[in-house]
Formats: structure tokens, sequence, C-alpha cells
């Protein structure tokens, strides 16, 4: 016989849910969703075919649809995929003909230009297609990514959509490359700059397109976190501030999307008027540094803005955090402000210091803050996982490891993806542009990880507390209320 208090914990709702998804060997997720509805449809379903007098022709059937529609629809991905390839390799053999025929006193200059106006939109479609490996890297893991983000994983892109989104994107850019060149190399400069304006002004349209076609739920959703991202007039969530963190890795795209659509609108496509580093679109324009602080800035703000919020100083340090890297951006476009000899002398070694000081800042940030673990803790040699933390939600330990080396290495990257007096390698720049957005592919993984264990903390604590008053008759208990987490605690109060 059960005593009073077991009794009022063995039936509060909470205790029956979790004894449900233990008997059902269901996963921690469940704490969040009502996921008992689910399972009690199925009794439901199965007595109505019972009632229907096929109790199991229905279910044959059923599966056997299921399975043609499955087969048909991978034959159709394969065949899509298939043209893509073609047209891939169609574009490529018009980009190698077409580079041919230009004058080997132009070649390089032309050719430069191609890169100018298609490198950005390539530098997207390989972060589109990362992050499809890190939703089949979810998707293969026991963390809920949806619930991280807290969206419907039925009405938003898999990996599959968006890998075939970065197929579609890149022969896009190969398809307009290949008639930029194909247009220039046969007498028809103004169709030539057409091509890339054509492509860049394709691109919003379709993003913002206002109808129920092509992903419009990840689109609308993409554009609603852009938006308050640029103006964080309500509290920060955690896909607002995961889009700032991506496109600060992303600031060279967004300068180099700055720099060829003002090529654009000055009539500068298809000619050597840009050729002049201190022209209005030159690689010496004030506007470089300025699109290259603006994902900081926006990150910056959020900061402050959570702070106001909750009032935590962990917010003030991240915002300071971001703010080390506005003086590496200024330093670096002062050197087109001054004589050669003041930058040597003063602001060179300036510049230097700071960029340190923001590298190892944000590795510090990194390891400590956003991925949780213990490298730099005096119990980082203590536990089971040395320098990693108690829950590990990826199998392997070395990976671990792997992300803390490799991350310490890549963030020398800052060097050329914040600094506007390191472009003249054009192809160095965006080899090292690559290597950021492959780290911060890696850090997306150890993440949305963090905040996964955070999350399922939070809902034991709140779990604890509900059955810690449940034992205490329903009544307000002190004890309880300490272990609800902050936002539970402020909503009971």
């Amino acid at each position: 016989m059960l005593d009073s208090s077991s009794e009022v914990v063995a039936r509060s709702p909470t205790w029956v849910h979790l004894r449900k998804v233990g008997a059902a060997g269901r996963h921690p997720s469940d704490l969040f969703s009502g996921g008992d509805e689910k399972e009690e449809e199925a009794p439901g379903v199965e007595a109505a075919g019972v009632a229907a007098g096929a109790p199991g022709s229905g279910a044959m059937a059923s599966l056997s649809g299921k399975g043609e529609a499955g087969v048909a629809a991978t034959r159709a991905a394969r065949w899509q995929w298939a043209v893509l390839a073609a047209v891939a390799l169609l574009m490529l053999k018009t980009i190698h003909d077409s580079t041919a025929l230009l004058e080997p006193a132009t070649r390089n200059t032309f050719l430069f230009e191609v890169f100018l106006y298609y490198n950005p939109l390539v530098t997207v479609a390989y972060m589109v297609a990362l992050w499809g490996v890190n939703l089949w890297a979810f998707a293969h893991s026991r963390v809920s990514y949806p619930k991280v983000f807290n969206i419907d994983p039925a009405s938003h892109l898999t990996q599959h959509d968006l890998w075939k989104i970065a197929a579609w994107l890149g022969v896009a850019v190969l398809s307009s490359a290949a008639a930029f060149l194909y247009c220039f190399t046969h007498g028809a400069p103004r169709a030539a700059a057409a091509q890339p304006m054509l492509l860049y002004a394709a691109l919003p349209l379709v993003l913002a397109l206002p109808f129920d076609v092509l992903y419009a739920p990840s689109r609308f959703f993409f554009l609603t976190t852009l938006g308050r991202m640029l103006l964080p007039l309500q509290p920060i969530s955690f896909p607002d501030f995961f889009v700032a963190d991506v496109l600060t890795s992303m600031s060279k795209v967004l300068s180099d999307l700055e720099r060829a659509t003002c090529r654009m609108l000055n009539g500068q496509v298809a000619s050597l008027l840009w050729l002049g580093p201190d022209d209005v679109c030159g690689g010496h324009a004030m506007a470089i540094p300025c699109v290259l602080a603006l994902p900081y800035a926006c990150r910056f703000f959020q900061c402050c803005r959570q702070y106001s919020d909750t009032r935590e100083k962990n917010c003030l340090l991240n915002a300071l955090k971001y703010a080390t890297a506005f003086p590496v951006i200024l330093f670096s476009g002062i050197k087109y402000r001054v004589p050669l000899e003041e930058w040597r002398g003063f602001w060179k070694p300036l510049w230097i210091v700071a960029a340190v000081v923001n590298s190892s800042y944000s590795f510090y940030w990194d390891i400590a803050r956003d991925w949780d673990l213990t490298a730099f803790s005096p119990a980082a040699c203590h536990g089971r996982h040395p320098l990693l933390r108690a829950n590990l939600y990826y199998p392997h330990k070395w990976v671990y490891y792997w992300a803390m080396v490799t991350d310490g290495v890549l963030r020398a990257s800052w060097t050329y993806k914040l600094s506007a007096h390191l472009r003249h390698n054009h192809l160095t720049v965006f080899f090292f542009s690559a290597l950021e957005i492959t780290r911060r592919f890696q850090w997306i993984f150890f993440r949305v990880e963090t905040e996964w264990c955070r999350m399922l903390l939070k809902a034991e604590q709140r779990d604890s507390a509900l059955n810690l008053q449940a034992l205490a008759g329903g009544g307000r208990d002190e004890e309880a209320e300490q272990l609800l987490p902050r936002e539970q605690s402020k909503d009971r109060v």
C-alpha cells in the first residue's frame, strides 16, 4: 500500500507522463511534447480497421502504396540530380570555350570580374550544403534540433531539400557565369552585363515570394528571423542570435555582395571602369568595413537586449566579444587613409594586437560558453570526460577534441575575414572564407547540442519541482521554487 505522499506523486500529470515515456522506451525529448496523444491514436485506427472488416488488408495496401510512392520519388530525385549534373557539365564546357576566346591581355581581368560577381553565391551554396549535413547529423543523433529552434519539422526544410537548393543555386551560378562569358566573347557586352544583374535580382524575389510555394514556411521563418536580427525590439530567441552568429562568419560574403551590387548600380559590369582601387566601387571604399562590421553590430545589440531582459552579466561579456571585432575592421580600413610609414609604425601594430585579442576571446567563448566544455575550468582534467562535460550526445569523444583544436586553428582566418587591406590575393581570401564557413559548420554541431542539453536540464528541473510540490500537497514550496528554471519561477510569481 502506497502512503498518501506517494499516491500524490503517482497521480500527478508529470509523473504519469514520465512513466508513459519510460514504458514506451521513448526519447527524453518527449518531455517537451504531448507525444502521448499520438500513441493513443493507434488503437483507434486499428479498431476502425477491424470494424471495417479488413484488419490486415488495409494496412498492407497502405504499406504497398507508400512503397510505390517512395520508389517513384527516388526515381524522380535521381533524374533530377542527373539533369542538374548534365547542365552543370554543359555550363563548365561553355565557360572553358568562352575563356579560350578572350584576348590574353584582358583574360585575367575579366576572369577576375566573373569571380567577383559569382564567388559570394558559390560560398552561400556551400554554406547551405553544409547546413544540410548538420541536419543529417542531427537526424542520426539524440539532438532534437526542431525543439531547439522551436519549429515543426514537417513544414520545414530537410537535409535533402537543402542539398537540392544548394545544387540548384550552384547550377544557376554556373549558367549565369557561362552566359556572361559567352555574350562578352561574342560581341554582346550589354547582354553580358545583364546576366549577373538578372541573377542578383531573381534570388531576393524568390526568397520573398508571397505564395505558398518553394518552401514557403522556411522562407518566411528565415525572413522573419532576419527582421528580428536587424531590429531586436523583442526578446532574443535562439534562432535570432544563431542566424546572426552564422552571418558573422559570412561577413566577407556580405562585403563581396555589396561590391558586386555597387558595380551593377553604377553601370560598371563587363567594363574596366571599376578597375581603379579608389573608385567608388573599388577595393578601398569605406563601405567595405561598414558591411564587414554589420553582423557583429547586430550580435552586439542582441547581447545588449538580452542583458536588458535578463540582467545576466554573461550577456555583457558576450557583447564585449563582438565589440573586439570593430577595432580589427577599423584599423584595417585605416591603411588606405594614412601614409604607408604611419600605417607600418603605428596602426599596423594596433591592428595585430586587436586581431589577437579578438581571436583569443572568440576561441575561449566558443569552448567555454557556446559549447559548455570544461577545457578552461579548474575541473578540466577531472570527471569521466577530461576537458569536456558530463553529458555528451555524440557517440565519439574524439570529435570534441578535434573540434577544439581545429576551432583554435581556424580562428586564424580572422586575418582575411575582417581585414580589407589583405584582399589583393582574391583566391587566398576565397580559400580562407571557405575555411571560416567550415569552422562555423563545425561550431553548429556543438552549439545546438549545448542548447539541447540546457533545455533537457531545465525540463528535468521543472519536473522535479512539480513533483516536490505534489509531495507537499500542491501548495507553494520554497525548495520546489528554487528548482524551477528562472523563467518558470517568474511566471509563478
